[in-house]
């Protein structure tokens, strides 16, 4: 991924992961990357790429399992 200037890496994290959940790389109920995959993937810190975590839930794409990671909401129509 070639970052872009001026918009920080989690947003960017955020909205490639928003694309892969809604072109449906990611379908319903899919884990996506934890923590540690984002950091291997996109070679950022932790802090990173929780918030880009955090950042999907908010746009309420994603909820958490505690112990067991981030899966993808259904998708509407569904």
């Amino acid at each position: 991924m070639e970052w872009r200037e001026g918009i920080p890496r989690w947003v960017q994290i955020a909205d490639e992961l928003e694309e892969r959940v809604r072109d449906r790389r990611y379908p319903s109920g899919t884990r996506v990357p934890s923590v540690l995959q984002l950091m291997e993937e996109f070679g950022v810190a932790s802090a990173t790429a929780q918030k880009a975590l955090s950042a999907l839930r908010e746009r309420g794409l994603t909820y958490t399992e505690p112990g067991l990671g981030s899966f993808v909401r259904a998708h509407p129509r569904e």
